[in-house]
């Protein structure tokens, strides 16, 4: 199971880049292949500021559609628009071309909060 050591993590199977202030969100592989092929994700959050564990939106696979929780507080500042007509890209590539939100981190301490990898490892039983 590919689990970048360089990445942060949640409970919810987030993960997190962080870049100065700005921390750019996607799924973990353990995620995309929990719900297998993604069909669809939906972000209508862009431009809004969120707390930490809210909702920012939503992907869709086959099977089901899981929510996508907001890893740090922030302003949600970009969407990977390419994920409209590619949403496949989470599935192939979840720690690269499949990312999905860019935040502008609100709080640095709750950095602290977040999984290492392999923190995440022991949680996922990897």
């Amino acid at each position: 199971m590919n689990i970048p050591a360089n990445l942060k993590y949640t409970k919810d199977h987030e993960w997190v880049s962080i870049e100065g202030d700005v921390a750019t969100v996607g799924i973990t592989h353990f995620a995309q292949k929990e719900l297998g092929d993604i069909v669809y994700v939906e972000v209508e959050t862009l431009d809004q500021t969120l707390e930490k564990d809210e909702v920012f939106g939503t992907v869709e696979a086959v099977k089901t559609v899981s929510d996508l929780f907001l890893p740090l507080s922030g302003e949600i500042i970009a969407f990977n628009d390419d994920l409209e007509s590619s949403p496949e890209s989470v599935n192939t590539d979840p720690y690269g071309a499949g990312w999905m939100i860019k935040v502008k981190i609100a709080n640095v301490a709750e950095i602290d909060s977040l999984l290492s990898s392999e923190a995440y490892k022991e949680l996922i039983g990897a």
